[in-house]
Order: structure tokens, then sequence, then C-alpha cells
């Protein structure tokens, strides 16, 4: 890049104006497939090439990766002199600041950083110095993950506990107890985890104007990548960072802001030409990614949300095909399909890496995983744990193992080590006790367990003998099988579920899936057959010679953010399944949920096949009608080719 080029034959108009515009406050509209990491590029070589010394000047991202590729690019532009910037994620930059002036957050300039398992550790310190390690109370990754929201939230963690927790369960005065214990431990041992970088960081500035304003002064520029993903904090600390010279380069869209359950808040976004006045708002509009129809269908549903940037993607592509809404029966018949659809795409030329299959939620996808593995279509999962595979659903499926196997060492000791104040090693010495053998339909044998289990247990124990297995006969126990789970369930694993994961209500919706799985089944013995076949399937499929070969991906929307396929479907498109039926009576999940969908529809190249099963059978209302997801009623049906599966069979 020579003093002579205005980018007009490397960037669009679009990029061209964002990445010269004049000094003050920039809001970049960067829509899905429009050059953002290309114009946020562009920009920091620009300013360079201006004169402005690189070590004036911040780039904020939300991956190390992601600023390191940006920084190695704008080097191939302008060569050596970008090699001043400060560019990293937040937590980096905070921990650059607190480095230098650690004493005034209280802490000595050597602090240690916790990683997740220091942190873990710490954790379970606290909880055993209190006593709480023998009763019922939340592990530490559920622990940390309510600290951690709140933090991100800068929201009071009493209002994150109460919404998690059901109080009559989890008393929170103990949480509270803990919460404040491991605070002070951290000081204590002069440590922070990761969330206090951002918090003492934001403090320091807050509390030391003579601190804020060295790094106001010193940073020129400042430039944010992903800004709609911001959470409170993080906007506070650009916002203290920029205050000085208002030279402030943010690029993202709104569109894409997904993340409200981890602390992200797009109004942050939003509120940007209000806080800063000045503001010159740039869109990026041109699509380089997906053909007419698909951005014709994202343009139309992201339409339907009331707080906004209007954008409107515009396609470069020449290509007729329009996205295909396949109207299906159920759950099966949608995996049927989309295995037929899978095949037809690799005789039309794709490969399975060019494939992926995208959801709102994991149960969404559990008939498709077996569909798959029956007909020996590889696939790989992005979160790496197949439906049955996952520690929530196989501790459901343990105690139903025994009714079948008494002498199924291993779901005995997955099940007992769910119960307060049991280990491994006190789980077996249990099990040799019995003599190796337990069937939970035995009324002698529950009373022999009630007798072998500590006493912190033993409430536990009791209300699953008595609720869940007692009012049942031994064969109404194999031959009923989604009954006794859903008891289960509701006795004893709701509880567990929200003191072991921090996503609870996810986890109970995949266990409410399995066990309306369960219902299909004639009794037990079938349904365990059919789990242990197609886990084996699965595992054959995998043999480590075969890890290299191409696989279809099977994932949730939220994780296929920022990645894109030639072909996609999106699953259960449905009222209550996607959006989903929590966000219902809320406008600012239902808003997400409109997002979330965009952000799906976009990840298409070629070809976008939206799933809408018509019916699905459930524990609690039988065979229950779903009407099409209002996403799909907000497309004008021009837009799409209508597939009408009559077949039922």
């Amino acid at each position: 890049m020579d003093e002579t080029d205005d980018f007009s034959e490397t960037l669009n108009p679009e990029q061209r104006a964002a990445v010269t515009a004049p000094d003050g406050p920039v809001l970049v509209l960067a829509a899905a497939g429009t050059g953002k990491t290309r114009t946020l590029t562009y920009r920091v070589a620009w300013l360079v090439r201006r004169g402005l010394d690189a070590r004036r000047m911040l780039l904020l991202t939300f991956t190390n990766r992601a600023a390191r590729e940006m920084l190695e690019r704008a080097e191939k532009l302008v060569g050596a002199a970008v090699g001043g910037i400060w560019g990293g994620t937040f937590h980096h930059l905070c921990n650059r600041l607190l480095r230098r002036h650690a004493p005034l957050a209280g802490y000595r300039n050597d602090y240690t950083i916790l990683d997740q398992d220091d942190s873990r550790s710490l954790m379970r310190a606290c909880v055993n110095e209190l006593g709480l390690r023998d009763k019922h109370f939340p592990k530490p990754d559920v622990l940390l993950a309510r600290i951690s929201l709140a933090a991100n939230k800068a929201v009071p963690l009493e209002d994150v506990l109460q919404a998690h927790f059901d109080e009559k369960v989890t008393p929170l005065e103990p949480i509270r107890r803990v919460a404040a214990a491991y605070a002070a431990r951290k000081r204590e041992i002069n440590a922070m985890d990761f969330d206090d970088l951002l918090v003492q960081a934001v403090a320091l500035l807050d509390q030391h104007p003579h601190a804020r304003e060295e790094y106001a002064d010193r940073f020129r520029h400042v430039l944010v990548d992903e800004y709609q993903d911001t959470n409170p904090l993080q906007a506070r600390l650009v916002d203290a960072l920029a205050e000085k010279h208002g030279n402030l380069f943010v690029v993202g869209d709104d569109f894409q802001s997904i993340y409200a359950w981890r602390g992200a808040d797009f109004r942050n976004f939003l509120s940007f030409p209000k806080r800063y006045p000045a503001t010159q708002i740039y869109k990026l509009e041109t699509n380089y990614r997906s053909v007419p129809g698909i951005l014709s269908v994202a343009n139309a549903c992201i339409a339907g949300n009331p707080e906004q940037f209007q954008k409107t993607l515009r396609p470069v592509r020449e290509d007729p095909r329009r996205p295909v809404l396949a109207q299906l029966r159920d759950g099966e018949q949608q995996a049927r399909y989309i295995v037929g659809k899978i095949r037809e795409c690799l005789d039309a030329g794709y490969a399975l890496s060019d494939i992926a299959v995208l959801y709102r939620a994991h149960y969404h996808a559990m008939e498709l995983q077996l569909q798959l593995s029956r007909e020996q279509v590889p696939y790989r999962i992005t979160s790496g744990v197949r439906f049955f595979e996952q520690a929530h659903v196989k501790d459901v499926v343990a105690p139903l193992r025994l009714l079948i196997n008494p002498g199924d060492e291993l779901a005995f000791l997955r099940w007992m080590q769910l119960l307060p104040r049991i280990g491994e090693r006190s789980a077996l010495k249990i099990w040799a006790g019995l003599g190796r053998r337990f069937d939970p339909a035995d009324a002698a044998q529950r009373q022999a367990l009630a007798d072998a289990l500590p006493a912190a247990a033993r409430e536990d124990w009791k209300a699953l003998s008595e609720e869940v297995f007692a009012p049942h006969t031994p064969e109404e126990c194999r031959q009923t099988p989604a009954l006794v789970a859903e008891d289960y369930v509701d006795v004893f694993y709701k509880k567990i579920a929200a003191e072991n994961f921090e996503n609870a209500d996810n986890r109970l919706d995949d266990v409410a899936e399995l066990i309306n799985y369960i219902g299909k089944f004639a009794d037990l013995s079938s349904f365990l057959n059919e789990v242990a076949l197609q886990t084996n399937l699965e595992a054959e499929a995998e043999r480590p010679e075969e890890e290299e070969a191409p696989k279809a991906l099977l994932s949730t929307i939220h994780q296929a953010k920022g990645l894109e396929w030639k072909v996609v479907f999106i699953l259960w498109m449905a009222e209550g399944m996607f959006p989903s039926s929590r966000s219902m009576d809320d406008p600012d999940q239902l808003s997400e949920e409109r997002r979330l969908f965009y952000v799906a529809s976009t990840r298409a190249r070629d070809v976008l096949f939206l799933c809408q099963p018509q019916m699905r059978l459930t524990r609690d209302q039988g065979v229950c009608f779903y009407s099409p997801s209002r996403f799909i009623r907000e497309i004008p049906a021009k837009l799409l080719t209508l597939d009408r599966q009559k077949s039922f069979s």
C-alpha cells in the first residue's frame, strides 16, 4: 500500500467509506458476510499510513486469534509500523493495566491469575471450610458460573441467585456465605480469576482519575470488534479509554447479538449514537457469502424485531435457488428427510464437510443422530458429545439400566455418586456389601441399600425409594420405564441438575425429550437395546483411522456463529421449539430468538433447508401438534420452495 492507494481496488464503496471515515466516534453496522474483519483491518492500516503512532492505538477483540490475524493482515498492508499497537482481548488489556497498577486495586503486582481448575479448587475449599460438603449444595462450577454472570452483567449476585435457584430447594444464605468467602480468599492469596481482571480494571479507572487520564490520553484511537457482544463492564471500559480523544471505531451487527445468556447486552450497540452524539454511522450491506434467496429470507425475518438498526443484505452472487421449507410429520420423519437430502447433496457434488445441521437445543437433534448412525452417514457434533453420551442423559438412564441388569456395576456407581457424601470409593464399598447386585424394583434390596448409605444420603434415598420405585411393581418398572424416569426426575434429578450444571434448564429439556423417546418403546429392554446398538454404531464410525474423513456437522446455532457452509439445515422450525417456549412471554428473549434464526440462516452459502415438523409425542400432553414457527410465518411464501412430505409412515 503506497501513499496513492485509495483502496478503490481492494474495498467496495461501503467498506472504503468506513475505513477512511474522519476522526470521531464511528459505528460500523456490518451485516452478515459483508467483510467486517477486512474493514477493521484496513482501518488499522489506514490510520498507520496517516502517520498515527501505532503505540497510541488500541484494538480490542473477543479472541486473541482474531486480534493476531487482523494485525498480521495489517502488517502486510503497511509493514512493521503496525507492530506497536496494543491489540488483544478485553481481559488481555485489563491484565496489562493491572500489572502496572495492582496496588491501587488492593493487590500486589505479582498477583496470580486463576485458571478454571484453580478457581474450582479454591471454591471447593471454601465450601469445605464452611462445613457444607456433606449437604446438598451446588457444585463449584455452578457457583462460579453464577458469580461470573453477576460480574459480567454488573448486577447484584443476589439477583442472579434468585433467578437460578429455587430457594425452597436450595437455600441462598449458604451460597452467599460461600461467595463472600471465595472473594476474601482470592484477595488473601493475591489472586484474581478471569472475571476479576475486568471487574478490577474497570474499578481502577472509575476510582483513580490519574490512571484513567493516563490511558485515555495514551489511546488516540480505540477500535473494537464484535461490539454487539460487549457486556456492561466492557462497554464502560471502552468509554473510559476513549473519553479524551473521542476516536472510537466500533464494528458489529446488532442482528447477530445472541449471547445475552452470558452477559452480553446489545443495547450497548443501540445506545452508541446517544452516548456519542457526533457518531458517524456506516453500513456494510453487500453480502459476499449467500445466494439471493437466502438473503431474502434473512431480511424478511429480522425485519420483525422492534429495536435495531435496519439493514438490508444485498447479494453479489447470482443464483435462482430459493430456500426450501420442508413440512414434515414429526422428528423421526425430519431425520429421515435430512438423511435423504444429504445423500442428494452428495450426488450433486457437495462433500459431507460442506453440510451443517443447526438447531436451537441439543435435544432437537436426537432423532437425527440416531438416523445418521443407522444409515452410517459420518457426522460430528461441535460439543463433541452425542446425545446419549451426555452426562445428564447417562445420569437418568443409570437406574433404568439396573432394572434390567442388576449386576451393572457402572450404572450403580454412577447413580450412587449423585447422592450426597458418596464418592467412587464409598460407592464401590456399598456395591460389594450388596453382593455386587442391586435391583431398584426389589423392596428388600432397597432397604439393604438404605442401611448401607451414609447419613447424608439417606433422606434422598428415602424419597427415591418411596416415591419413585415403591409405587410400582417390578413388572411395571420394566414395562412403563418412561413413567419411572419421569418420577425420578421430578423427585430427585431436577435438584441434582440445578446443583451440578450451570445450564440446568437446557439439560432438563434434553431429559424431557429422553423421557418422550423412552415412551415410544414397548418396554425398557427394547429402549436400552436400541440405545446400545446405536451407541456402538457411532463408536464404530469414529475409528481412529477414519478421524480425518469428511463428516457432516451437527451444531447448536450459538456454536455456529462466525462459520459458514454450502448447505445448511435448520431443525424444528415450530412454535415453541424455535422460538423456544421460554421466550414466548418475554419480548427481549423473543427478539434474541429471531436474531438467532437470522444467524442460522446466514450461515448458508448455497442451499438452505427449513425443517418444520408438525407433531411430537410428549409425556405430559400426549400427541402435541405444532404450528409453524412465527419466523416461518413472517417470510413471504413466494420466497420459499415448499416441500410437503405426505408420508406419515
